[in-house]
Order: structure tokens, then sequence, then C-alpha cells
């Protein structure tokens, strides 16, 4: 089985973690979050990064940071080897969600799902119910203004 890491600008990492344990109460063992403080020294939290990575065990790990090119990021990315540790970055709920559901995947097919689970998590809604919009004239031009 796959860990997960998630490591973001505090306190994201841990307010992530916590609402997938909500859905994925067993999971504990297998997510692990560092929230990056601002006024923390990279590398102590590069530190507490490795020390959190022998904590999990796993054999091969998903790593999640927020934000490419931020401090999360480049500590994430000294964690990183290609083949035992992938790094994604933009983590968001729909990303770990459809993680955590397939985490005993190989890492690299774990990592496409959570791809597309990010992708596919943001949608376009409209601001009111179907039901209290206005109706459409036979004459609109546009026909393909929602998401399916």
């Amino acid at each position: 089985m796959n860990g997960i890491f998630i490591i973001a600008h505090a306190p994201l990492a841990s307010a992530l973690r916590q609402c997938v344990l909500h859905v994925f109460p067993d999971a504990g063992s297998v997510l692990v979050a560092l929230d990056v403080e601002a006024q923390a020294p990279p590398e102590v939290t590069l530190e507490q990064a490795r020390q959190l990575l022998l904590q999990l065990g796993t054999s091969q790990t998903l790593i999640l940071a927020d934000l490419f090119g931020a401090t999360p990021c480049n500590i994430a990315s000294k964690l990183v080897d290609g083949v035992d540790r992938r790094l994604l970055t933009g983590v968001n709920l729909p990303m770990l969600m459809r993680a955590m559901s397939y985490r005993h995947e190989s890492l690299e097919s774990l990592a496409g799902r959570a791809m597309m689970g990010a992708s596919q998590g943001v949608v376009s809604v409209a601001g009111t119910a179907p039901q209290n919009q206005s109706r459409r004239t036979i004459h609109d031009q546009d026909q393909h203004d929602h998401q399916q």
C-alpha cells in the first residue's frame, strides 16, 4: 500500500488530512501532513519532512504539495526520486479523496488517478438552482453553457 504525504502552507496540510480522515477514519497510518510555517527555516522543515517519511514507513509514497514553486513544493522536491516517491502539486480535496480511494494501486496509477481527481473535482456550478434560472429562448446561440 502507498503512503500519502501532504506538505502545504500552514494550516492547509493538517486541515486536508482531517477532512480525509473524516471519510477514511482507518487511513491515519498511511496519511501524514506537514504544515509549513511562514517563519520556519527550510532546512528545519526539510528535516521534519524526512522524519515524517520515516514514520510513514511505506515503500512508496505520493507526495502532494499545495503550490508549485513555493517553499512546501521546493522542500517536497528534495524528497522525491521519481520511482518510490512521486510529487504532485496543486493539492485539493478531490485529488486527495481520489488518492485515498486508490492507494492500493501502483504509485504510477495512483498519481494518475490523483491528477484526474484534481481536475475533475473542479466544476463550474450555476449560482442558482436550475428550476430558478430563466428559460432560454429557442434562438439562443450558446447551447453549451453547463457542465455534465
